[in-house]
């Protein structure tokens, strides 16, 4: 994975958690910032296909009421 350098702008607080997580973790801040990236791309990108297809599916009985 190529990384590319940017410039980020954090709340005081924020960083601060930061700077404890990855000294709890014993890695670098930025390795804790990439992680906090990736996972919020991946929770917030479009998918292209459905979860699972008709075919998967199951038939749970009457819908609520």
């Amino acid at each position: 994975m190529a990384l590319r350098r940017i410039t980020l702008h954090v709340d005081d607080g924020d960083l601060l958690l930061i700077k404890e997580a990855a000294v709890r973790l014993g890695v670098p801040e930025a390795e804790v910032i990439r992680e906090g990236i990736h996972r919020i791309a991946v929770a917030h990108r479009l998918q292209d296909a459905p979860f699972v297809s008709g075919d998967e599916t199951f038939d749970l009985g009457e819908p609520p009421r």
